[in-house]
């Protein structure tokens, strides 16, 4: 198949599961969405990445497939996570409700369409809690028609940035109250949602708090898209954001005289916040760990899926997301 014809129908899945600290774990999670149960290869899958983060306890692994099977490779992935991890026993700095925490699924190409991807995170939310007894989600974004509420805005209403979370108090979008073992997952679809963690030279968190709060897109002078967290880590402190699409031309859009990366769906352009420019709103800048643009997904998954490598991250250890 054609490099072209493989990028029409393609989607990302950046599945968020509770576990770093067992890497064979993790890959056994992504072989998961790549294989079924007889070891045969799922065509038009590949995993392009897998982000492990020790403090965090928490791993992303990106998998990309045609719109056509992204859901089975997900929710195999889904159904290995929930198996191996027990949220009793899990500890990390990075607030996290389920053993699977979060399944967002964007769109790469024109091709794919908005309710696209709408459609199937809601088939796998379903999916999910019929294949896994005891799980249960919540929706986000254009997942949750018609109120399209965003994940930000969903995590709080849910308590996902809470301590310490009362599950039965919780009422979940699909499936049953909240189990103590696989906590609760949050799956939607959005414009291609990009990760830029910044590590400052401190220890002191308020600091850190000080500077999400100055940067994130709620705030006056923040920026557009910015969704931060300010936690410890290795040390350090760490800025951790999530730099969600804003609708508009990047023309609108312009830092040190290079406009904002974009892409386009379903008819509409879409830009980020760059990472120099997230770096360089960030007092005392460490280093910064910055995941793929949706045209790098995009382009990584074609060049994968035509030189038919499925576990792609083993021959990119360098990129980090």
């Amino acid at each position: 198949m054609a490099s072209g014809a493989l990028g029409r129908r393609l989607v990302a899945c950046l599945l968020n599961i509770s576990e770093a600290r067992r890497k064979d774990l993790v890959e056994t999670v992504a072989k998961a969405a790549l294989y079924d149960s007889r070891g045969v290869r799922r065509e038009g899958t590949t995993v392009l990445n897998i982000f492990n983060d020790r403090d965090y306890n928490r791993s992303v692994v990106t998998i990309v497939a045609t719109i056509d099977s992204v859901g089975e490779a997900v929710l195999s992935a889904c159904e290995k996570a929930c198996g191996l991890i027990d949220m009793r026993a899990h500890a990390g700095v990075h607030p996290c409700m389920g053993a699977v925490d979060l399944i967002p699924i964007y769109p790469l190409g024109e091709e794919v369409g908005v309710e696209d991807c709408a459609a199937e995170a809601r088939a796998v939310a379903r999916g999910l809690t019929e294949r896994v007894q005891g799980t249960s989600a919540f929706l986000f974004g254009w997942a949750d028609g018609p109120l399209l509420r965003g994940l930000a805005q969903r995590r709080k209403e849910m308590g996902w940035f809470k301590k310490t979370h009362d599950l039965h108090a919780i009422r979940p979008d699909v499936g049953p109250p909240p189990q103590r073992r696989f906590g609760l997952t949050g799956v939607g679809s959005s414009p291609y949602v990009m990760n830029c963690n910044v590590t400052i030279d401190t220890q002191d968190l308020a600091l850190g708090r000080s500077i999400a709060a100055a940067i994130r897109e709620s705030t006056p002078g923040g920026l557009p898209g910015v969704q931060v967290l300010a936690l410890p880590h290795e040390g350090a402190v760490e800025i951790a954001c999530n730099v969600e699409s804003v609708k508009g031309s990047p023309s609108g859009h312009v830092t040190a005289g290079e406009p904002w990366p974009s892409f386009s769906v379903s008819g509409q352009t879409y830009c980020h916040a760059p990472a120099s420019l997230i770096a360089a709103r960030v007092a005392e800048l460490g280093t910064a760990l910055v995941g793929f643009t949706a045209h790098e997904c995009r382009g990584l998954a074609e060049f994968a899926l035509t030189h038919g490598i499925a576990e792609f991250w083993r021959e990119q250890r360098r990129i980090r997301m």
